[in-house]
């Protein structure tokens, strides 16, 4: 229980450098740079965060030994998904619904770490060959 606690610490800690080096390199891109898109800011930004948050999932929270080649496309993947779940119940409560978008985001931003801590541990770094 409690190395299965420091994991889900360290999940946190990842997801937070995570975020900030995405603010960080929109910032930078924005402020910085001058980039004027800030869309085009924010997709950099976010294959930045991304693969922080990969690296640090792989080697910090789970200290997986998973192939490259394996983990990589399933975490692509696995991202891939929760976005697109995380749009969806978006669209559903705040568009579709009327109800507050902040709420919805922290309901919805929460069910997402949640869900994709699972899938990174159970799935995406598992290191069972075959599997």
């Amino acid at each position: 229980m409690r190395e299965e606690a420091g994991r889900v610490f360290r999940f946190g800690l990842n997801g937070l450098f995570a975020t900030a080096v995405h603010y960080a390199v929109l910032a930078g891109l924005v402020e910085g740079a001058g980039l004027g898109s800030a869309a085009l800011a924010n997709a950099l930004a976010a294959i930045c965060g991304i693969a922080v948050s990969y690296a640090g999932n792989r080697s910090f929270v789970l200290r997986s030994r998973a192939p490259h080649r394996r983990a990589g496309p399933r975490f692509l993947v696995c991202y891939a998904a929760v976005v697109a779940l995380h749009g969806g119940a978006m669209a559903l409560w705040a568009d579709l619904g009327g109800l507050d978008y902040r709420i919805g985001f922290l309901v919805f931003a929460a069910a997402a770490a949640i869900l994709t801590y699972l899938l990174n541990r159970f799935y995406v770094f598992r290191e069972r060959p075959g599997v």
